[in-house]
């Protein structure tokens, strides 16, 4: 599957409609993202289930400030629209394998319930 290139108009429709979301955070003038890209493409097709997007970050400079990108790549995943990892640095193709595989296996039940209490916690 190709990637989806997410701008502000269809980020929040992309992330809302798909369960399991890869973004990457790039931009074209960046060594590491150009390095990164044919990991990213390769699990995109590898994991055809799964939804790998990419932020221009030069175009897109709203959506990642809103994610606070500091250094780029970042990639970030988010499932259930819960934001489960975000880590800048290009990533050699079997530690991408790793984090999809463990973000796959996370009960999100536990995840949301330990988001909550979080939010509970700094509320109170």
């Amino acid at each position: 599957m190709s990637t989806v290139e997410l701008t502000k108009e269809n980020f929040d429709d992309v992330v809302t409609d798909n369960d399991f979301v890869l973004i990457d955070f790039w931009a074209s003038w960046c060594g590491p993202c150009r390095q990164f890209a044919p990991v990213y493409e390769g699990a995109s097709e590898r994991h055809p289930d799964l939804v790998f997007a990419k932020v221009d970050t030069e175009a897109q400079q709203e959506l990642a400030a809103a994610f606070d990108i500091r250094s780029i790549p970042t990639l970030m995943i988010v499932r259930d629209n819960v934001a489960v990892f975000a880590q800048p640095g290009a990533l050699p193709e079997v530690a991408l394998e790793d984090v999809i595989g463990q973000a796959r296996n996370l009960d999100m039940d536990e995840v949301r319930k330990s988001v909550s209490e979080q939010q509970a916690a700094q509320e109170g």
